[in-house]
């Protein structure tokens, strides 16, 4: 995986819905385009993004100005915002695929996401770092929630096809497992999450072992705060790997909404390890 040059920041850009489909019952796929996403960065499918939303008091969708010194100045009816995924960028057809894990039908995301229909407007700013999210290894190690499942599997699928990995998917049903194309080398453990165990995907982590050809590890880590935080120690512990070789970012919080947790996802991302 070779690195990327640098991207410069661009957006927020209007798109709209050209088409939805549930990929499982809690995995909602939205396909995006629009003259405004003409330009928009190709090969970046995984990278994070930054999506906008109406206003929760007017209803309306007023995206925030961006200048040449990337400066952002935010409309008086200030949109929500959240972060997503990538799921992939169509270049020849300018359709963008966003997955949005369905919670309910009242949230700014998921509820927007249940609620489109073909013309549906939200904003797009990115796509955004680090680049890239899975470093160079000979082995990779893979593990997060059905909110990591978008970036996960477009990591997955555009390995080559010497590529090994250990892959581990938890879930709250098996009923959103579902095909992720995978070379042969990368084996995708699908798992139940256990109630109140937020250990779980770190003890799968452990039980594994480093293949006696294998000379370098790298590790990408996404989802809930103390699964990712319990995850990212067991790594460390096992396999010595420092930062550049573990991204580990913490995408929620259970019992907290994106605007309480914003603050302490960054403290974390920004611990040194």
């Amino acid at each position: 995986m070779s690195q990327r040059q640098p991207i410069k920041p661009s957006g927020p850009r209007s798109v709209f819905c050209v088409a939805k489909r549930y990929i499982t019952p809690h995995l909602l796929r939205i396909t995006v385009s629009g003259e405004q996403l003409l330009g928009f960065p190709a090969g970046y499918d995984g990278a994070h993004i930054k999506l906008f939303f109406a206003n929760r008091d007017t209803g309306t969708l007023e995206l925030p100005a961006r200048d040449e010194s990337g400066k952002i100045t935010w409309p008086e009816n200030r949109p929500v915002t959240r972060a997503y995924t990538v799921r992939a960028f169509r270049p020849h057809s300018n359709e963008l695929d966003i997955d949005f894990v369905v919670h309910g039908d009242s949230s700014p995301a998921s509820g927007w996401a249940v609620n489109a229909k073909v013309g549906s407007e939200l904003g797009v700013a990115g796509p955004g770092g680090p680049d890239p999210l899975l470093a160079d290894a000979d082995w990779h190690i893979l593990a997060g929630d059905l909110t990591a499942v978008p970036a996960i599997s477009a990591l997955v699928e555009g390995f080559s096809a010497e590529t090994k990995a250990q892959v581990f998917i938890e879930l709250d049903s098996l009923e959103d497992k579902h095909p992720i194309a995978a070379p042969q080398g990368v084996d995708i453990h699908w798992l139940v999450r256990q109630v109140g165990n937020p250990t779980q995907l770190a003890q799968e982590i452990a039980k594994i072992a480093i293949p006696s050809d294998v000379t370098s590890v790298s590790a990408f880590i996404a989802g809930e705060n103390s699964a990712v935080l319990a995850c990212r120690k067991q790594l460390i512990q096992d396999f010595g790997l420092s930062k550049k070789q573990l991204y580990a970012i913490p995408y929620w919080r259970r019992g907290q909404d994106e605007e309480t947790y914003h603050e302490r996802r960054h403290e974390i991302m920004d611990e040194v390890y």
